[in-house]
């Protein structure tokens, strides 16, 4: 009898640290992708560097490190309620509980939702005004974006019991083809039309006036950090180390290897199409790249950067939407695109994992567009009566570096 006991007490506490082992294991797995994704947001700077002029550069730097800490903010105080119904506002050693996996879980989460202002950064770049669009990224990282994350991502409002009753399946979105990227890039697109064109950007006689990238290298090295972070992004969305797969990281790897060469050969070679091919494939890889097979992965990200060369010419010739970095046919199209290609290739008649519907990823997809462009009307509507959105002229002539943060990039413009 005593001899099982004790054996019983051992078992107890061999269960007890192999637990603990297991928590501890889970939160340093989840902030290392944490710290992943928080390096990409250095690649959304260096590929806005690179690809606005010269005279903008700083700003796209300051800008994404400030958007960066008002998301922060934002999402610990209102955001990630609103999503999950979490706060943290108990003391810290019931924080610290189970080695403080929920708080690195929040700044995983949140490094995702802070993508969401770093997408839209790009795409109204060297003529919005720097304060309005702070207060407008407080509010999207705080009250827009998590409104839809809790509804794919925590089955909030009973929206996914009701998408699974409908086609048989919820929507799905493993690591945010929908939830972060169209979300991020439709915004993107009601605010460059509420912002308008660059002064000279298109002449009355419908003309288009070039404005080259200031720094090929800049802009490929933001690309390559950028898809370096996504393999944290994408594979460490499984959140715990029991759900890692190597299927993910395979898949991102495969749909960005096909966004590059799609990419190369309909861009005919030119670097800025490139550098934006991998991010394309990996844009719409993200909500089916953990069920999906890695030839269906390499077909989505294939057609993604295509999708992104034909619209971004269209965007910027025909429709003279002035997108600086085309941020809406990278995100909010491939995303768009990502959301349905998982319900395509996800299936196990496609050689998927299966578990996904058609039906519902429509379904899902469209309302994260509704849901964005809705959000994104209102808010910047009421900023361009209230506070204005963008530049005078005579300051975005000038260039943001010099009008806002009173410095150049470059020593001769600031009169060392």
């Amino acid at each position: 009898m005593e001899i099982a006991y004790l054996v019983r007490v051992k078992s107890k506490g061999v269960h007890h640290k192999m637990e603990a082992l297991k928590i501890s294991t889970d939160t340093l797995f989840i902030l290392l992708g944490a710290i992943m994704v928080l390096a990409m947001h250095s690649g959304f700077a260096f590929l806005e560097l690179g690809t606005v002029r010269s005279k903008n550069q700083v700003n796209a730097l300051v800008k994404i490190l400030c958007d960066f800490s008002i998301s922060t903010i934002a999402y610990f105080f209102v955001g990630y309620s609103i999503a999950y119904g979490v706060d943290f506002f108990a003391g810290a050693e019931k924080l610290a509980e189970k080695s403080g996996f929920e708080l690195t879980k929040f700044f995983f989460l949140l490094t995702f939702a802070a993508a969401v202002p770093a997408i839209i950064s790009g795409g109204i770049a060297e003529r919005s005004k720097f304060n309005t669009q702070l207060f407008a990224t407080a509010v999207i990282v705080g009250v827009i974006y998590p409104f839809f994350e809790g509804i794919a991502w925590n089955d909030k409002y009973g929206v996914q019991a009701w998408i699974e009753a409908t086609t048989g399946a919820k929507f799905h979105d493993f690591a945010g083809s929908v939830v972060v990227h169209a979300v991020g890039g439709w915004i993107a697109l009601v605010a460059v039309v509420l912002l308008g064109a660059r002064t000279g950007r298109y002449t009355k006689s419908g003309g288009i006036a070039a404005h080259a990238p200031s720094s090929i290298p800049f802009l490929a090295l933001g690309a390559w950090i950028l898809a370096a972070g996504w393999f944290g992004f994408n594979v460490m969305s499984a959140q715990t180390i029991d759900k890692i797969s190597g299927l993910v990281a395979v898949n991102s790897l495969m749909a960005m290897a096909g966004g590059t060469i799609a990419a190369l050969i309909l861009g005919r070679n030119d670097p800025g199409f490139v550098h934006n091919g991998p991010l394309a494939g990996l844009v719409a890889v993200c909500a089916g790249s953990d069920v999906m097979h890695p030839l269906g992965s390499l077909a989505t990200g294939a057609v993604a950067g295509a999708l992104f060369v034909f619209m971004f010419t269209l965007t910027q010739n025909r429709l003279k939407i002035d997108d600086v970095l085309g941020v809406w046919p990278l995100h909010g199209l491939c995303g768009a695109w990502g959301g349905i290609a998982c319900g395509i290739f996800g299936p196990k008649s496609m050689g998927g994992m299966g578990g996904v519907s058609i039906g519902a990823q429509l379904i899902g997809t469209g309302m994260g567009i509704a849901v964005a462009v809705a959000g994104g009307a209102i808010l910047y509507g009421v900023l361009k009566t209230t506070m204005g959105l963008r530049l005078s002229e005579e300051e975005e002539f000038e260039g943001s570096d010099l009008s806002i943060h009173k410095i150049s990039a470059t020593p001769e413009r600031s009169g060392w």
